[in-house]
């Protein structure tokens, strides 16, 4: 489960990461709107965690943007103000559920759980860069409409740098969207599936190329 946190007090970012993550949950982190709408416009993800006191606006404002380009990605606001106007304001903007600072974890994560149980709209499946083609239901990739042979951990790696064409993918990242965290992991693990399906990629004329900077991270980008 990937979940988008929109939050600027370090010390909530820091907690609910840490308990989102004890729950097998990948946490994006954005401390503006500026960022949040950057990470909602190249990635996609199952539910966004928002607070609405943020250094640029009010967190409730992107919700009607998103919704606007057809993004029925579900939205909890997280806030201090607890008033009933407050709610009804948040959920009229398109917002999917309402929570009260101070709360506690145990209430987020069951209002979470019924977020996510709510049958979501049919939404495209399917990640183009250069001339290659993801589906995600599937869980396969093309290249010029020719099926490309992946083990699952590439494709892991596959889905997670097309999610952010463009960006930087910092390593910590790639590592939870590719291993489970009971798998025992060498070192180098993460770099040799990168390495295999950057051959692959360039062997095939894919139109991407996956750049890296050691010890960061990896960004794929389509190729002039």
């Amino acid at each position: 489960m990937r979940i988008l946190l929109v939050e600027d007090e370090p010390e909530m970012v820091s907690a609910l990461r840490a308990a989102l993550k004890r729950h097998d949950m990948v946490v994006d982190h954005a401390g503006t709107l500026l960022e949040a709408e950057d990470f909602v416009g190249a990635d996609s993800y199952d539910a966004i965690l928002l607070d609405r006191q943020l250094p640029d606006g009010d967190g409730l404002t992107l919700v009607p943007k998103l919704r606007a380009k057809k993004n029925v990605t579900p939205v909890l606001v997280l806030t201090a103000r607890g008033d009933t106007s407050d709610k009804v304001d948040g959920l009229d903007m398109g917002a999917d559920d309402y929570l009260a600072k101070p709360f506690a974890f145990e209430e987020l994560l069951a209002r979470l759980r019924a977020l996510l149980r709510r049958p979501a709209p049919m939404q495209p499946q399917f990640i183009r860069s250069g001339h290659l083609v993801l589906d995600v239901g599937h869980r396969e990739a093309s290249i010029r409409g020719e099926p490309i042979s992946l083990p699952r951990r590439e494709l892991l790696v596959l889905e997670a740098l097309m999610r952010r064409m463009g960006r930087m993918v910092q390593r910590s990242t790639l590592m939870e969207a590719v291993f489970g965290l009971d798998d025992e992991i060498q070192s180098n693990a993460l770099d040799t599936h990168v390495s295999r399906l950057r051959r692959k990629l360039t062997d095939a004329d894919s139109g991407v190329t996956i750049n890296g900077i050691r010890g960061v991270g990896y960004l794929l980008r389509e190729t002039a």
